[in-house]
């Protein structure tokens, strides 16, 4: 019998397969793909282009400014969505593929979905060398786009149009798969878009698919629950990867079921609420004494969800030269970090099984107690960390106006510099899955184009929540014109633009090692005569966006009232201290590289410094 087939061309038979994938999200059906991010060039504009156009209501194609900004906003709706729905980002060949790079590097490094449908030269090669090819002398299949190769899960180069038959099926499984999660990346060279082939009609009918849940061996479960029977001082590290399992209900059954005081990483940051008696804080360099305290004491760390990143290990110093490990994780190779107890599986169905193990087994009370205490200690330094008026300006300071105003659904967003440390430090948690703080790659400019993204993704699910995002001078200037964008999509952001005048946190980690401040805040530059502000509130209303610029905190709450009754994006500045502004406390030591030798006595001195800490790190694989 003759199959029944369609023409299409190779670019519309992605968008229409696209189209037709769906999954079911607590009852109610979505397609997995939200849309896309597009800016189109000759790479992609004649071709993707017209296809696009064809499913503008199916597929929404937002037009971004940049095209990093557009990765980091996929990157923000992927977040928002807990990896079960995803969005493409489109670029033409050249420079504007080649600016997703350290979009996908970003995705790889946070276990993030998302589809790059890149424009690529011709597989002909009949016009070579095009406008913006790299030529390869000695091998003229390598080009731009096989940069992309280190920073994805998936990666293709489409030279035929029937190769797609295979190649979506496989993106598409990579970036559900819960170990495997990452970027997928097609390269479409120009000519082979437009290609027609005589497509099954089958391969369009509409397909609901479903994320692995991955049952943990028997064996495994079996040894991790002896250990963790065994345990006098046990303690819970909650990563990202709890939140991407929807295991937080599991997760708090669990620690409450056997009395485990529960840490969190800065991914895993919202998983419990501030005031659960089995919070302990945030662990490690960017952490609260209160976490740091008990992991220094713990026998036995149950890690779920957590890739154990040298934040939250503190480069490998955090915890007691003999604790055992236990690994929770989907990922094999997350599992098996630093000689764990690996148990390989679902986050939300091993912490059932495990919890069913450990039998009746509770924390001994002193341990519990002792690390209560802990944290109420540490409650109280926050409490006069964020309180106006203790010192000049500072990040803690607006972090605990927004904490104190916000709505508990609201949206936190943070990603690099100094901000990400202070919102880890200090703040309190009113409903989980709240923040995302953006430290997997730590990518400058992440803040207002992720934002955008996951207003995107929390407009389709709580549109009456604000999406906030807290933003440094550096970062704003390094990526601000996604400001634009949520103002033409109508996608409305509150923006916290904090001033320092500079890279202030980098500039506090030269001071740290005994280095003189040098190129990090403007007045530090010797190549810039006459520093000065940016007048951001100007900037930010140029682009469409509500602004005001306030002097001190009493301020700011009244402008955040303003922010959040206002229907369109709101920008508020204020200058905070480059120097005594930072939270002093909860920071576990972290590595990095120092002069072991230098004219200046100060270096040398901070050398010794740093490798002071460095008896207690772990050396384990």
């Amino acid at each position: 019998m003759t199959q029944d087939t369609i023409t299409l061309t190779t670019a519309q038979a992605i968008i229409r397969w696209l189209a037709n994938q769906y999954i079911k999200i607590d009852g109610t059906q979505h397609r997995i793909c939200g849309g896309g991010f597009g800016i189109f060039g000759h790479g992609n504009v004649t071709c993707l282009g017209e296809a696009l156009n064809s499913v503008r209501q199916e597929l929404p194609l937002y037009r971004g400014q940049n095209e990093t900004g557009m990765g980091f906003a996929a990157a923000g709706y992927a977040k928002q969505w807990l990896r079960q729905r995803f969005m493409f980002c489109t670029a033409s060949a050249g420079p504007g593929t080649s600016n997703l790079v350290t979009s996908a590097a970003l995705a790889h490094a946070n276990r993030l979905p998302l589809l790059l449908l890149c424009g690529d030269t011709f597989v002909t090669r009949l016009p070579d060398p095009v406008l913006q090819q790299m030529e390869n002398f000695g091998d003229p299949t390598f080009g731009v786009n096989d940069a992309f190769k280190p920073v994805t899960r998936y990666w293709d180069r489409i030279s035929h149009p029937a190769q797609i038959l295979q190649s979506l099926p496989n993106a598409l499984a990579t970036m559900l798969d819960p170990a495997d999660c990452g970027p997928a990346f097609l390269g479409l060279p120009q000519d082979v878009q437009g290609w027609t082939y005589d497509y099954p009609s089958s391969f369009f009918d509409g397909k609901l698919h479903r994320i692995r849940r991955q049952h943990a061996d028997a064996d495994e479960l079996a040894e991790a629950a002896a250990l963790l029977r065994s345990a006098k001082r046990p303690m819970i590290i909650a990563g990202g990867g709890v939140q991407y399992s929807r295991a937080v209900t599991e997760l708090t059954d669990f620690a409450e079921a056997h009395d485990i005081p529960v840490v969190e990483t800065i991914a895993g940051r919202a998983n419990l609420r501030a005031t659960h008696p089995l919070n302990i804080g945030p662990i490690g360099v960017t952490g609260s004494d209160s976490a740091n305290a008990i992991a220094a004491k713990a026998d036995v760390v149950l890690a779920v969800g957590t890739r154990l990143q040298d934040f939250t290990t503190g480069s490998w110093t955090a915890f007691a030269p003999d604790a055992r490990i236990i690994g929770i994780n989907a990922a094999r190779h997350d599992a098996m970090k630093h000689v764990s107890v690996p148990v390989v599986g679902d986050a939300r169905l091993s912490l059932t099984a495990l919890g069913q193990g450990a039998g009746d087994y509770r924390a001994p009370r002193d341990w519990v107690e002792s690390a209560q205490q802990q944290r109420g200690q540490w409650d109280d330094y926050v409490a006069d960390n964020i309180r106006p008026g203790n010192r000049l300006n500072s990040y803690a300071q607006v972090i605990g106006v927004v904490n104190a105003h916000c709505d508990s659904r609201d949206r936190i967003v943070a990603a690099a510099g100094g901000l990400p440390a202070e919102v880890t430090a200090n703040w309190r948690t009113l409903e989980p899955g709240t923040v995302d703080v953006e430290f997997g790659f730590s990518c400058m400019g992440y803040e207002i184009a992720g934002a955008w993204g996951a207003r995107i993704a929390q407009y389709q699910q709580e549109p009456d929540r604000d999406t906030i995002t807290f933003c440094g001078d550096g970062s704003y200037l390094m990526l601000n014109s996604d400001l634009y964008s949520s103002v033409l999509s109508n996608r409305k952001l509150i923006v916290l633009l904090l001033d320092n005048g500079g890279f202030a946190v980098i500039n506090k980690l030269q001071n740290n090692t005994g280095n003189e401040s040098f190129n990090n805040l403007l007045e530090d530059c010797p190549t810039i005569e006459n520093p000065f502000r940016v007048d951001f509130v100007a900037h930010a209303a140029a682009m469409g966006a509500e602004a005001e610029r306030v002097e001190n905190p009493a301020e700011l709450a009244e402008a955040f009232k303003r922010a959040k009754a206002s229907d369109k994006t709101y920008v508020i500045v204020m200058d905070v201290d480059a120097y005594d502004g930072w939270t002093t406390q909860g920071h576990a030591w972290w590595e990095v590289g120092t002069p072991h030798a230098s004219d200046d006595a100060r270096v040398r001195q901070g050398h010794l410094d740093q490798e002071a800490g460095r008896d207690a790190q772990r050396r384990g694989v």
